[in-house]
């Protein structure tokens, strides 16, 4: 397909930039669906659309905009009602494509209409791009195409995201309020011992024998002030070897399993993982596809070794003809409550329904579990901070004392 070059002022500056389309009309018809006024257009290329690097299939740049999470929830949750009040197809995804303010989005969708239009399912040209549908949405997709019932799955991938998302931003509340605590008390540490305590230095100088804590802070103070390049290189050399560590199979083994028995943050980490597990198994059951299928999906997906290798063990008894709870019950990263759930659920043909339940429950748990855990670290490092400084006024005032003693 032909690629044409056109220059428009956007946001009140000249820009220039490439658009894909049969002729020069249906360019200036496409941007004008973008809302973009060409100041000129001409004719790039008509080359093929696989010859550069940067674009896949239909010559979409994926280097321009980050697809994320509320684009697909918008782009579902419309669609799902443009299909339930009966608009064909193909027109969905025209109108979806127009309107999407994620332009490299908006071009994907556009993409993927004209694949549909040459006789290709909407699952396999979604799959095409997995930069906006993962393995997951796909899926999900294939399964309401045989079902008949595209409307309803695109509704439940909304609810599924937008569920996700909220679960999402509870663990980053859990940690942001936390890491700035930390960090103003280190900072005010990190002050005394470069700007203040050496001012107490040179009071001391020539005096006797320094009490031991006023002799501990000294040498720290000494060391934040001499040595911060080898305690800056310290830092980075831990930062790189849990890095390296965490890019390889084993390593990832290593720190997901050991991260699960952490005190306090462990247990966050075991629902959030339960949480997302039941969810997303829930929503692709629900939808017509297969359990062992699902758990694939559900292992790839986890974001965590040891929840994945749990579910790989129960696939592998599935296969053996057990059924879902028992091989999770031996994993040991599920509790009782969850695989008992899990049983009833099995045993009643209901195991969507109660993996849902499950779900909630621990998202409410992980609603709990934050606000606790920002209840109880914000006295805590208060305390940890007063306890430092307390120390550290004192070790400054002993020699004080000491030489009002002897006068």
């Amino acid at each position: 397909m032909p690629s044409f070059t056109y220059k428009a002022r956007i946001k009140g500056k000249v820009q220039q930039d490439t658009i894909e389309a049969e002729d020069e009309k249906s360019a200036y018809a496409r941007l004008e669906k973008r809302r973009i006024k060409p100041l000129s257009i001409k004719i790039k290329s008509s080359g093929n659309p696989f010859a550069s690097g940067k674009r896949l299939f239909a010559g979409i740049k994926i280097t321009q905009q980050k697809i994320t999470q509320k684009d697909l929830v918008i782009f579902s949750r419309t669609f799902s009602t443009m299909m339930s009040a009966g608009l064909p197809l193909i027109q969905c995804l025209d109108i979806l494509g127009s309107h999407a303010e994620n332009e490299t989005f908006g071009e994907i969708i556009f993409s993927v209409k004209k694949q549909v239009e040459g006789g290709e399912n909407l699952s396999d040209a979604m799959k095409k791009y997995p930069q906006a549908f993962d393995s997951f949405y796909c899926n999900l997709i294939e399964s309401g195409e045989v079902a008949g019932a595209l409307d309803t799955i695109a509704s439940r991938l909304a609810l599924y995201l937008e569920k996700a998302a909220a679960l999402r931003k509870k663990v980053k509340s859990a940690v942001v309020y936390p890491a700035c605590i930390l960090t103003v008390a280190v900072g005010v540490i990190v002050f005394l011992m470069i700007f203040v305590i050496p001012a107490f230095a040179t009071m001391f100088e020539g005096g006797d024998g320094l009490p031991g804590p006023t002799a501990i802070v000294m040498a720290v103070s000494d060391a934040f002030r001499t040595k911060w390049h080898y305690m800056l290189g310290a830092l980075y050399g831990g930062y790189f070897f849990l890095n390296r560590m965490y890019a390889t199979n084993r390593g990832r083994i290593i720190i997901d399993k050991y991260s699960l028995k952490l005190p306090v943050v462990g247990p966050l980490i075991q629902k959030v993982s339960i949480a997302k597990f039941t969810r997303t198994l829930s929503t692709l059951i629900s939808s017509g596809v297969p359990l062992i299928e699902g758990l694939e999906i559900c292992a790839r997906t986890s974001g965590n070794k040891t929840v994945e290798l749990a579910v790989v063990k129960t696939i592998e008894a599935i296969k053996g003809g057990e059924n879902i709870a028992g091989p999770l019950a031996r994993a040991g990263v599920f509790p009782p409550m969850v695989t008992q759930m899990i049983d009833v659920g099995e045993s009643s043909g209901s195991l969507d329904a109660m993996l849902a339940k499950i779900a909630d429950f621990y998202d409410e748990e992980v609603d709990a579990a934050v606000g606790g855990l920002t209840a109880l670290l914000e006295p805590a490092l208060m305390v940890f901070l007063g306890i430092v400084v307390g120390f550290i006024v004192i070790a400054m005032y002993l020699p004080i004392f000491k030489m009002g003693g002897n006068i």
